[in-house]
C-alpha cells in the first residue's frame, strides 16, 4: 500500500501538472521501468518568465514544502576549492551543463503516501495560481 499510495499521488500530481509542460520539465518513467516514486521533481525550463525560487516561495507560502535536488553540480560546492588549492584535482569531463540545470532550476515536491486527493489538488491547484500571477504581472 505504501509504494502504491505513492505512485498514486505521483500520478495525480502528473495528471495535473500536464498542461505546464511547456513551462516545466516533469518527469517520467523510462521505457520498460517501474519506478517507486520518491518525489516529484520539477525543472522550470530555461525561457520560463520566473525563476525557481520564485515558484518556490510561492509553494513554500502556501504551506507545500519543496526541496532542491540533492546534487546539481558538485564542483560549484566550496569543498572543492579547497580540493583544487591543495593538488588534489578532479577530472571534468565536458561542461557540465545539465547539472548546472538541475543545481539552478530543479526542485521538487513529495509524494509522501499520507496526502490524500485534496492535498494533491490543493498543489496543483497552486502551480495555476502561482501561473495566473505569472500571467497579470505580463
Amino acid at each position: 500500500l505504501f509504494i502504491e499510495a505513492r505512485e498514486r499521488n505521483w500520478r495525480l500530481l502528473r495528471e495535473g501538472l500536464s498542461e505546464l509542460k511547456d513551462i516545466f520539465i516533469l518527469p517520467e518513467a523510462t521505457i520498460k521501468s517501474d519506478p517507486s516514486w520518491f518525489g516529484f521533481m520539477i525543472t522550470v525550463k530555461e525561457d520560463a518568465r520566473f525563476t525557481r525560487d520564485k515558484i518556490v516561495n510561492h509553494l513554500e507560502s502556501n504551506g507545500i514544502q519543496t526541496r532542491m535536488l540533492f546534487a546539481g553540480n558538485l564542483i560549484k560546492h566550496p569543498c572543492f576549492d579547497e580540493m583544487r588549492e591543495n593538488g588534489n584535482g578532479y577530472r571534468i569531463v565536458g561542461k557540465l551543463i545539465n547539472s548546472d540545470i538541475i543545481m539552478e532550476k530543479t526542485f521538487w515536491v513529495g509524494v509522501y503516501p499520507g496526502m490524500n486527493d485534496e492535498t494533491i489538488r490543493y498543489i496543483n491547484q497552486q502551480f495555476n495560481t502561482f501561473m495566473e500571477t505569472i500571467d497579470a504581472e505580463q
